[in-house]
């Protein structure tokens, strides 16, 4: 039986693909579940030695686990494609998965934001749990925020997770609009009554919590286009849902 199967989920990742799976070099499977990338994607994994499945999407959580379902290995590691694991991260993994003290581990994340990694702004250290014993985890069916419910014991590693989500500015107002449209969907899917004025307060009270209250203004000028950026995600997310809910009733 293979030790530790990598599973990553990537649509149109060319940017990125080629250094996640250099990362996981130290598995013994790497499985890229795609979905429809029209942009080089497939080829640079497979040059990079990982075997690609296609599969439509039907939401984070659910294609998360659809990758699952082909891990061999006894132990699974999953990342998104802007996700590098460090040396000093792969070392640990794999002398915590040696030691089976526990089910699953996370692990701290340090992402960047054009270029500056985020140390407060709320994004560190963000603790994230990567590594599992198969058969004990699976994904939540989220549309989007997934996470992985574990069934055992949790632990977790020193070393951060290296993630790179938004390299340009441009990243971001993408990446803000693909997740407030998942966001909507969901809250629609609740039942729940969003009113106008729901995504203004929102809102404004992200810019706060994300600048002040978790100390964002200490990442500099990044801080503040980090802040400015999850308002406007939150704003659009409950704005996308009250307009929905307008055309329904």
């Amino acid at each position: 039986m293979l030790t530790l199967s990598a599973i990553v989920i990537a649509k149109n990742e060319a940017r990125n693909i080629a250094d996640c799976l250099k990362s996981l070099a130290f598995c013994d499977e790497r499985i890229v579940v795609d979905s429809g990338s029209s942009d080089g994607t497939v080829s640079i994994a497979q040059d990079n030695g990982a075997k690609v499945v296609s599969h439509p999407f039907e939401g984070f959580g659910a294609q998360k686990n659809f990758a699952l379902s082909l891990a061999q290995g006894e132990w699974v590691i999953s990342l998104d494609a802007d996700e590098r694991v460090s040396e000093n991260l792969g070392k640990e993994i794999m002398q915590a998965i040696g030691r089976a003290g526990a089910d699953g581990y996370e692990m701290p994340r340090l992402s960047t934001f054009c270029g500056r990694p985020m140390r407060h702004s709320g994004w560190y250290p963000d603790y994230v749990l990567r590594v599992f014993r198969r058969g004990k985890a699976r994904f939540s069916d989220d549309l989007v925020h997934e996470r992985v419910v574990c069934e055992g014991r949790v632990a977790r590693l020193k070393s951060p997770l290296i993630h790179h989500p938004v390299l340009r500015l441009e990243d971001a107002l993408s990446r803000m609009d693909r997740y407030s449209t998942a966001g909507a969907d969901m809250l629609e899917a609740s039942g729940r009554r969003v009113s106008f004025s729901t995504g203004i307060v929102r809102g404004l009270w992200s810019f706060v919590r994300t600048y002040i209250l978790r100390a964002g203004f200490l990442d500099g000028r990044e801080g503040f286009l980090l802040a400015v950026a999850n308002a406007e995600g939150t704003y659009y997310r409950y704005m996308k849902a009250w307009l929905k809910g307008r055309r329904r009733g």
